[in-house]
């Protein structure tokens, strides 16, 4: 049985010894080495050839952020950052999986007293998972191994549009790539759930809005839903809509996770099938699992003309939820992440 080679990059001695106890305790992983810093990590990246990374962010000679850069474009490898639960720690990671890390594991308390013996079977189900992830995957046009027709729009009956998306692992790359290139004026309100935990929304929708020409913003309970906005789940919360006359307002809540979410995919989709006199457009990026699948299936009963659209194999970083949406429910369409908001302006103008 081949086991999942893992390089742990850390400055701290105390780190890299709990870190690679927790990994070796795991039958399916082995820690092959470890690094104190970014520069010391880069000659293992090259020597050692890991599967998987886990980088710490704030280290001495080369931080994490230097380190994550130069790794992904001299030896693309799965990285998974270490966080602090910081606001600056927080930046810092969403900066990360901007530039292609893969996932991101909490530190629970301070720089000593670590209890990452809390967090074991997260940290070794994310190495796991970073180790199906293909990083490798391009933007060439080439086939996809799923073929579908697109079905045309002439359905939608109604003057106003929602768009509802749903990512988890991959999720703050393939976000940026969507929403940056919308146009400021995109007549719809946009709706997401981004699988993360609370603290980090924040600082992922503040960097998102300024990429993108639309406005970008973590939602708060209540709030009336305005075109050329979009609106991210805070970490921990559900994102639920409500028709409120003619307004659309955001039912923030911590009602109990389903399949282990909070927000869900599948929670927000169930509320936007409720909405009357809207077309709704769902979409399903990356990530691992399948939540938004019974979600989509929910808005397609209710509203037969709800477009669904999923993000391709050939970008996925995780092809799972998308996968899961193109076999249970036969998306509409099917595009590689840089074609998705060609598709949504186009929808959205017809």
């Amino acid at each position: 049985m081949h086991k999942i080679k893992v390089l742990v990059i850390d400055d701290s001695a105390f780190m890299r010894k709990v870190i690679s106890d927790i990994i070796n305790q795991d039958k399916y992983l082995e820690v092959i080495g470890t690094a104190r810093n970014g520069e010391d990590g880069l000659k293992k990246v090259k020597q050692l050839n890991p599967d998987v990374i886990t980088l710490d962010i704030e280290m001495p000679v080369m931080d994490g952020l230097t380190a994550l850069k130069l790794i992904m474009e001299e030896q693309p490898t799965p990285v998974i950052m270490l966080s602090s639960l910081t606001y600056e720690g927080a930046n810092s990671t969403i900066t990360a999986l901007q530039h292609g890390a893969i996932d991101f594991i909490n530190k629970t308390s301070g720089p000593i007293s670590l209890d990452l013996n809390t967090v074991s079977e997260d940290i070794c189900t994310k190495v796991k998972q970073a180790a199906t992830a293909n990083i490798n995957r391009t933007n060439s046009p080439k086939e996809d191994h799923h073929n579908y027709t697109e079905v045309k729009t002439q359905q939608f009956k109604h003057n106003e549009t929602i768009v509802a998306i749903g990512v988890s692992t991959g999720g703050p790359k393939a976000l940026q790539q969507v929403l940056s290139q919308l146009p400021k004026e995109i007549d719809v309100p946009i709706v997401i759930v981004q699988h993360m935990p609370a603290k980090f929304t924040k600082s992922l929708a503040e960097r998102l809005d300024r990429l993108s020409d639309i406005n970008v913003k973590e939602v708060q309970n209540g709030e009336l839903l305005k075109n050329g906005y979009a609106y991210i789940a805070p970490g921990d919360y559900h994102l639920q809509v409500k028709q409120i006359g003619r307004s659309l307002a955001a039912v923030v809540e911590q009602s109990e996770p389903i399949n282990g979410h909070r927000p869900s995919v599948n929670r927000l989709f169930e509320s936007v099938a409720e909405l009357k006199s809207y077309n709704k457009v769902g979409v399903v990026l990356t990530g691992m699992g399948s939540d938004g699948t019974a979600g989509a299936k929910v808005l397609r009963e209710k509203d037969p003309s709800t477009y669904l659209i999923a993000e391709s194999y050939q970008t996925a970083v995780i092809y799972g939820m998308p996968k899961s949406l193109a076999e249970n429910v036969n998306p509409n369409l099917i595009k590689p992440i840089h074609q998705v908001a060609d598709a949504l302006i186009e929808l959205v103008e017809r």
